[in-house]
């Protein structure tokens, strides 16, 4: 069902107005409520070393796609068609600034000197979110997600 500020501040038994002196609505309460998730994503992306194989998906990667699919439900519901704009917003900007941050300190896969580091770190980021909604909204769940990732992150052109 819906939630409202109604429901959120019965729950945390206060009163409706102190809900709304500390977030306009619902939507902005659940993205910071969500903030260690978007850290966790954040941190995955800070830790993957760029010179994995290109078959066996990095460890912070590995380890992010266990995060996601133990709390595939809450991701569902916050990147899905009635999620929160809001959330996913926060996730790539996050994100974005955490390869920026990685890739002006000389970490970047090879092969793109051409291309803006702002721009390649936004594509990287919305990339990693488009795969994360997709594996959790959708009716299969593949087990190979994270290796299937890592291995358009790494060679987005193979051959």
């Amino acid at each position: 069902g819906t939630i409202t500020m109604s429901a959120l501040a019965q729950h945390a038994e206060v009163n409706r107005a102190t809900v709304y002196l500390h977030y306009p609505d619902v939507d902005a309460m659940v993205t910071d409520a969500m903030e260690d998730a978007v850290a966790a994503v954040a941190r995955a992306a800070a830790l993957c070393p760029l010179d994995a194989p290109r078959d066996l998906a990095p460890a912070p990667l590995a380890e992010l796609f266990d995060h996601v699919a133990a709390n595939a439900t809450l991701y569902e519901r916050m990147l899905g068609a009635q999620g929160s704009a809001r959330f996913a917003a926060r996730m790539r900007e996050r994100l974005t600034a955490e390869l920026i941050r990685r890739f002006t300190a000389g970490s970047r896969p090879a092969g793109f000197d051409d291309v803006p580091a702002d721009v390649h770190a936004a594509f990287l980021a919305g990339a990693l979110i488009g795969v994360i909604t997709h594996w959790v909204c959708g009716e299969r769940r593949d087990a190979q997600a994270a290796l299937s990732f890592w291995r358009l992150f790494r060679d987005p052109a193979p051959g």
